[in-house]
């Protein structure tokens, strides 16, 4: 049997991967490159404790400064946009904690069997790593904490064991030295894990090609049919035959997949990030949760990655060097001894969020069209497990129960 998965990030690869451990002959086409897409500059946490839904009830609260703040974590352009005031309105339907429980109780499963896919993947030839925790989480004063303590307690109900400690200042910086002054209340999390995600996608992209695959770049398909064989059209013209095909294509998922019954909204949500030097090597995660920051050390390079924004946005618009300054601003006072005049690696990346914050994993009203895509922020740390159970149900035809509730036809 032979499979054409549409995408090389990480849920494409990773359904690859888990595709030829049931013997499928497989080929990797992207229109750019491995990691090309939302996986390559994204913050590379795998962290199931964080890995929770999006709209809450605090939006509410956060909208008008989400419009009108220029340094706003979240930013939504002010422009006549159908779609985009379409998926707003759908995602704030969701911002209340009933929402929040149901979306958190369906994702509760794949975040517990995530980083186990992980230790299956490297065990099973990937020469690649993870790097554990603790995370230091950092507020300037206690009553900043309240939010973030509150999703913790609430992944924390639904069946997640995510250990949380406070500490003293003095402890924190051991892990985090280049935290600055104005940061005065400081937790540990356990149990989280992070990766330099483009490295990661390379050395999977590798191992699927040891075991066979292939992995074509430079190659944008345009087009999916399937009548019972499908078939993917290339922007050339050409059509390539295949007995299955996986689209993972991220925030660009809906140009194939909305005329194969898949009509959930899929939003590029817009993530920046770049890297600094900083005076003492950073070893340990940061997360900045008032601010929303992820800082991540990249180990390969000898920086440290800080990553923010959620800007909704067209996927291909252009990169907008405005956000960076915002992030810049808004983490510049919290952080010492780092040097701002060594920034480098800026990047965006279209991270496709759904309005009800679960992903769409399975199959299409297509014969043998499936999706694995719609992560949201989560596509690194879910993308393995994602594409292992895609991968199950292509096979076997057994819908695992880790993946009913992302039914990309719901």
């Amino acid at each position: 049997m032979k499979a054409i998965v549409v995408g090389a990030g990480m849920t494409g690869l990773s359904s690859a991967w888990y595709l030829q451990e049931y013997g499928y002959e497989v080929t990797v086409v992207d229109r750019i490159g491995v990691a090309a897409g939302s996986s390559w500059g994204n913050a590379g946490w795998l962290a199931p404790g964080k890995t929770i839904p999006l709209s809450n009830a605090g939006l509410w609260a956060y909208g008008p400064t989400a419009l009108l703040d220029k340094d706003a974590a979240m930013a939504v352009p002010p422009r006549l946009d159908p779609k985009l005031w379409a998926f707003v309105a759908q995602f704030m339907a969701r911002a209340n904690q009933r929402s929040w429980d149901k979306t958190m109780a369906a994702l509760t499963p794949a975040d517990k069997a995530a980083l186990a896919a992980f230790d299956e993947l490297i065990d099973g030839g990937v020469d690649a790593v993870t790097h554990s925790g603790p995370f230091v989480v950092g507020f300037e004063e206690d009553k900043q904490a309240k939010g973030f303590l509150d999703e913790v307690e609430g992944a924390i109900r639904h069946g997640q064991d995510i250990p949380l400690q406070q500490v003293t200042r003095e402890e924190a910086l051991k892990l985090a030295p280049m935290l600055s002054e104005k940061v005065q209340s400081l937790y540990t999390m356990e149990g989280q894990r992070y990766i330099e995600p483009a490295l990661f996608c390379e050395k999977l992209a590798e191992d699927v090609d040891k075991r066979g695959g292939t992995i074509t770049t430079g190659v944008e398909v345009v087009d999916v049919v399937s009548t019972n064989k499908p078939a993917i059209k290339l922007a050339t013209g050409e059509w390539l035959p295949t007995d299955v095909v996986v689209i993972a294509t991220g925030a660009w998922m809906p140009n194939l997949t909305k005329k194969l019954g898949v009509k959930t909204i899929v939003q590029a949500g817009r993530g920046y990030s770049f890297t600094v030097e900083t005076d003492q090597p950073a070893t340990h995660s940061v997360y900045l949760p008032h601010t929303r920051v992820a800082c991540t050390p990249v180990p390969s390079k000898g920086r440290f990655q800080i990553a923010g924004t959620m800007e909704f946005r067209g996927p291909d618009e252009a990169f907008q060097p405005a956000r960076v300054e915002s992030i810049i601003n808004v983490t510049k006072p919290l952080f010492s001894g780092v040097d701002w005049d060594s920034i480098d690696d800026r990047w965006v990346g279209s991270r496709p969020v759904t309005p009800d914050g679960l992903p769409l994993i399975g199959a299409t009203k297509a014969p043998n069209v499936y999706t694995c895509g719609g992560h949201g922020m989560w596509g690194i740390v879910l993308g393995p497990v994602s594409g292992k159970m895609l991968a199950k149900q292509i096979a076997t035809g057994v819908v695992d129960d880790v993946i009913k509730p992302f039914d990309p036809l719901r």
